[in-house]
């Protein structure tokens, strides 16, 4: 960001008005004018970025988001902000109306010499609003959009406003800038041998391919070389080709010898061309040959040059082979309007067509040569027919092999039966009648339209009840169910992803880059471990990554979904794996809105996700996940709750509160068996590989990312604990600290030092202790304890929020904001009645303290020698009782089938 020097220059040298600088300053100043949402299809979210040191909104992840990427790695661009303020626009409507509307562009931009306001949409939304109000968005000769009124407003204050279109992203650019995210500020990380080797053999190499290099290289440089790149201390067109495809990527010592480069080869090329000599080019590339830019692709086993990419239109087809000369390279000029007519017949040709008009060419082609063969089972007068449609063509088009096409598609009656105005009417009668919530039949739907056809007074036959039906399944069929079944039932019939383009951020393209997190109530019934008493279903908070699909953690709690699910499962995938999610999908839980998760994800240069409310697709590979885990693993353990789906068939022997046996921490080891090893190591039908062989190939390709790594150590712990809504805390004195009306005392007695006392600190409480918390005086975090600990300790912070209802409750004021003193809490806390009304809260809290001291105590130990090994033998199954006695997983398979629960004894003895 600008310093206020350099903003009071940058100005002076745009020659900005008076009033234009102080709203510049304004928006620098202010926090943005409104909060995104993604709506009903898009994914919004906030991305961290190191250029503004804070995060960024965005409403979609397709097109926004590739934008703050494009502006976080433009030089021209200084700052950027979003949604800054709010402009009053007026236009007139299509009938005339004058409108005036509130408008809040998606970014104010500063460049080094201009700056203004941009707005990204998608370019099929914009020719929609476009139709819709074409006085406030046009399109010039040239294709660029315009909004007359938003740039009429701005230009008087010296700034433009631009109306930019998903259509000017390179998708190419921003996978690279995502997967050098890692390696741009790596510049003292490269080791100095490695950087003059890697040098060194690019210069005696120019154009040396990044799959090459890394090959003759150690393994172990791959972050190097990434951090080379990321740092451009070696050259590499990331506007061109995609890291991902290292076979592609060509490496350079500067951009000076890339441009001499490609010059060399592309006089080489026209030079073998010209004489010509046979060439191999690469599929996808581009040559320079006879002054012009030449697109290569591959039909079958023949390679074609073309000048542009839009004649590839229907060069896609396997049959095509037999229309192309086998040689090595094909040059076509630019096409005629009959060869686009061409293009289009066979686009237009079904599989069927093609395939009979290969047959007939195979007849025909001796005839044609002058050597007709002498038995032939097709009948002369059939050859003769299809020898003069094939001369015909090759009249007309310059191409016999169009003429032998059958065109079945165009036979028959094609004229049809009503005119266009009675197919509106009959359309009229659906959408008013059918297509509404009211749900009406078919047949009482044709009933209607006998009815106003006759009242129509129309002398038209009317349709029948048949047609009128087909009319009705031909209508679309995803607005048709939302008409009359509402947006949830549409969203089960709209298309899934059937092509995967760049614009189609699915799954990643390393170990990292996209992980999914979500919670599920688990169906099975769980009891104390102390006491016997049901506590009923746990939940799990689950973080998946979505390129290898491997599990990086798993949570288990009574609580509902919180930020200590949240927290607790990010801080086992950095005691697993020592990093962070690069990008994190959720839904739309309150617990992923708090400022404490956002705060932690920004902390750790996370990209928030937000998926559509209802729309489960967005999370599939999660919510898989999580029906497999049922189906393979909670439904061969006592006291599932499957019986449960059919209410009426549950009695006393078969309700799952009386099978239940398993208790929380027995459960979570044997689900991390499950997740991490078992599940790990088979085969994943969506991969073709093991999620731990997806995973190892991904990251011995993309890169350890040694700077991405986090220490697990006490000081993350406390960075992951929640803070207060302001995040800091006066130090009162011979009081301490204040945190949720508790006051906090440090353990080293460090707030008795004047130098602290009445400043503010960073604060930080422990949700699981309310007895405990954590401020950070003079660089270092301390502990502190409350002024009731020994009442207070061990005491959570639901269970402080239950006591806080309850004696609201007893004073009758349950809905007033009031504050509960902690002397309150800790004599309540010692009551006897608190034994009973916080009872079962106890216990669960109980089970997760279990819990967490099980994942605390095998620790870094545990994953790196059991749960990350992969080799698993299915044929051995580990007992119940050998894990009671241990305590500890081993690399012993479980066979799910034969899994037993404890015995009741074995539970309470």
């Amino acid at each position: 960001m600008l310093s206020d020097r350099e903003f009071e220059d940058w100005c002076r040298r745009l020659c900005l008005p008076e009033t234009t600088k102080e709203l510049v300053q304004k928006i620098r100043n202010s926090e943005p004018v409104r909060k995104v949402g993604g709506g009903r299809k898009n994914v919004c979210g906030s991305y961290p970025s190191r250029k503004m040191g804070k995060t960024i909104q965005f409403e979609s992840h397709k097109v926004e988001l590739p934008a703050i990427v494009e502006y976080e790695n433009d030089e021209d661009v200084l700052e950027y902000y979003d949604q800054p303020i709010r402009l009053s626009l007026s236009f007139h409507s299509l009938s005339g109306r004058c409108v005036v509307t509130s408008h809040t562009p998606d970014f104010w931009v500063m460049r080094r010499n201009s700056a203004g306001f941009e707005e990204w949409k998608a370019s099929e939304r914009l020719k929609i609003l476009a139709r819709k109000q074409p006085t406030r968005y046009q399109q010039s000769e040239e294709g660029r959009w315009h909004a007359p009124p938003a740039e009429m407003k701005v230009q008087a204050m010296g700034l433009y406003y631009y109306l930019r279109t998903d259509l000017e992203i390179n998708w190419i650019a921003y996978q690279n800038y995502q997967f050098l995210q890692g390696y741009f500020n790596q510049e003292n990380t490269v080791k100095k041998e490695v950087r003059k080797t890697v040098v060194e053999c690019i210069n005696a190499n120019p154009g040396v391919t990044l799959k090459e290099l890394l090959e003759s290289t150690n393994t172990d440089w791959a972050d190097d070389i990434y951090a080379l790149i990321g740092t451009k201390q070696i050259y590499v067109d990331l506007k061109a080709v995609a890291l991902n495809e290292p076979e592609k990527v060509h490496l350079f010592s500067s951009q000076e010898m890339a441009s001499t480069y490609d010059l060399i080869i592309a006089q080489k090329t026209s030079a073998r061309i010209a004489s010509g000599q046979r060439i191999d080019v690469a599929i996808g590339s581009t040559l320079v040959w006879d002054g012009k830019s030449w697109c290569v692709i591959q039909i079958g086993d023949t390679k074609i040059a073309l000048q542009s990419e839009n004649e590839l239109i229907g060069l896609t087809h396997a049959n095509f082979d037999a229309l192309i000369a086998q040689k090595e390279i094909i040059h076509i000029q630019p096409l005629s309007a009959k060869t686009t007519d061409i293009w289009e017949q066979i686009k237009c040709a079904s599989s069927e067509d093609l395939a009979v008009a290969n047959y007939r060419y195979k007849v025909i082609e001796p005839y044609l040569h002058g050597s007709p063969p002498i038995n032939s089972s097709v009948p002369e007068r059939t050859v003769r027919s299809w020898k003069s449609k094939y001369h015909q063509a090759l009249n007309n088009y310059g191409w016999g092999y169009i003429g032998l096409l059958p065109n079945r598609g165009k036979k028959g009656n094609r004229v049809d039966r009503f005119s266009p105005d009675t197919w509106e009417f009959i359309d009229q009668i659906i959408e008013q009648h059918y297509e509404n919530l009211k749900q009406r039949g078919k047949l009482a739907t044709y009933g209607i339209l006998v009815r106003e056809w006759e009242k129509a007074g129309k002398t038209d036959p009317c349709p029948s009840r048949i047609t009128f039906c087909k009319r009705i399944n031909q209508r679309e069929k995803v607005g048709q169910t939302r008409h009359r079944q509402g947006s949830r039932a549409a969203y089960q019939k709209s298309p899934f992803y059937h092509e995967l383009t760049l614009s189609t951020p699915i799954h990643g393209s390393r170990p990292f880059e996209i992980c999914h997190i979500d919670h599920t109530e688990l169906d099975i019934e769980l009891v104390c471990s102390r006491t016997g008493r049901p506590l009923g279903r746990p939940w799990a908070t689950i973080l998946i990554d979505a390129f290898s699909r491997r599990i990086f953690a798993i949570y288990l709690t009574f609580d509902p979904p919180s930020y200590r699910s949240c927290m607790m499962v990010l801080r086992i995938c950095v005691q697993r794996f020592g990093r962070f999610p690069e990008t994190l999908v959720m839904d739309n839980g309150v617990e992923f809105g708090s400022i404490y998760f956002e705060t932690l994800l920004a902390a750790f240069s996370c990209t928030k996700k937000q998926r559509p409310s209802a729309s489960p697709r967005f999370g599939s590979l999660i919510e898989r996940f999580f029906g497999t885990s049922n189906t393979e693993f909670f439904y061969n353990l006592k006291g599932n709750t499957q019986i449960t789906k059919q209410v009426r068939l549950v009695n006393k022997t078969n309700n799952p509160k009386v099978q239940a046996v398993w208790t929380l921490p027995e459960l979570y080891e044997y689900f991390c068996k499950y997740a991490y090893v078992i599940y790990d190591s088979r085969e994943h039908p969506a991969l073709g590989m093991s999620p731990n062989a997806a995973f190892t190939k991904g990251v011995n390709q993309s890169g350890m990312r040694y700077g991405q790594k986090i220490l697990d150590d006490e000081n993350f712990k406390i960075f992951t604990l929640p803070s207060t809504a302001k995040g800091s805390a006066k130090v009162i004195p011979r009081l301490g600290i204040k945190i949720n009306y508790i006051y906090y005392w440090s353990i080293d007695d460090s707030f008795l030092n004047p130098e602290v006392e009445s400043t503010q600190v960073q604060v930080r409480y422990d949700p699981f202790d309310v007895g405990t918390a954590y401020a950070y005086v003079k660089g270092n975090w301390v502990r502190c304890i409350s002024e009731y600990y020994s009442s207070l300790q061990g005491h959570s912070e639901k269970e402080i929020r239950l006591i806080s209802i309850e004696l609201r409750q007893q004073k009758n004021q349950y809905n007033q904001k009031i504050a509960i003193r902690a002397k309150e809490l800790a004599q309540y806390l010692e009551s006897a009645e608190a034994q009973e009304v916080l009872q079962t809260q106890r216990l669960h809290d109980l089970a997760a303290t279990d819990l967490r001291d099980l994942i605390y105590k095998n620790g870094r130990k545990q994953t790196s020698s059991t749960l990350t090994q992969c080799p698993v033998d299915s044929d051995e199954a580990i007992s119940t009782e050998e894990v009671s006695q241990t305590h500890q997983l081993n690399t012993s398979a479980i066979e799910l089938g034969k899994i037993q629960a404890y015995s009741q004894e074995e539970l309470w003895q």
